[in-house]
């Protein structure tokens, strides 16, 4: 755990500094939609900036350059070799990461829209991120490994979210 907030504590301290500048943001969008006559300024505004502040810093995470370059398409295995092979606290902090990637886009997607206000669209978006993301780290030789069970856990955390958030989905 020492080890990764070494490596990660200035991303985690750069997103906590974000959010005052991010709920101003939020208001100030709200604000303009709102003179415009956009039917929910408040919740569309809302969402669109948690979705990119709870997204960006994760992408600064899995694009930062690593020394550990691989391709892994044979789905669970890489997860496996990790649960076993790594201490736990590695694991968790692996495991948990993944799902947290695009937690946040899962979670307002179906809040922001109701064209995205089922599992199965909040899946398809966070998939197509997620492996987005994979072919970057390939495509740029970022010395890290693009694992199909990335896109596997990213996918599960974004649809998890969604799950919590089903209470305040936007509606036709």
């Amino acid at each position: 755990m020492q080890q990764a907030w070494q490596t990660w504590g200035p991303v985690v301290v750069a997103a906590l500094l974000a959010v005052p500048p991010a709920l101003s943001a939020a208001f100030l969008l709200a604000r303009h939609r709102a003179r415009g006559g956009h039917p929910s300024p408040r919740r569309t505004a809302v969402a669109d900036v948690a979705i990119v502040t709870g997204t960006a810093p994760w992408i600064w995470m899995i694009l930062t350059p690593a020394n550990a370059p691989g391709v892994n398409l044979v789905p669970l295995a890489d997860l496996v070799r990790q649960v076993v092979l790594m201490p736990p606290g590695a694991a968790f902090v692996q495991v948990g990461g993944n799902l947290l990637v695009f937690a946040a886009l899962g979670a307002m997607l179906p809040v922001r829209s109701p064209r995205f206000a089922s599992l199965t669209a909040v899946a398809g978006v966070a998939a197509a991120a997620s492996l987005a993301v994979e072919l970057l780290q390939y495509g740029l030789d970022l010395g890290r490994v693009s694992s199909v069970d990335d896109v596997i856990l990213n996918t599960a955390g974004a649809v998890f979210a969604a799950v919590v958030t089903r209470r305040w989905w936007a509606s036709q």
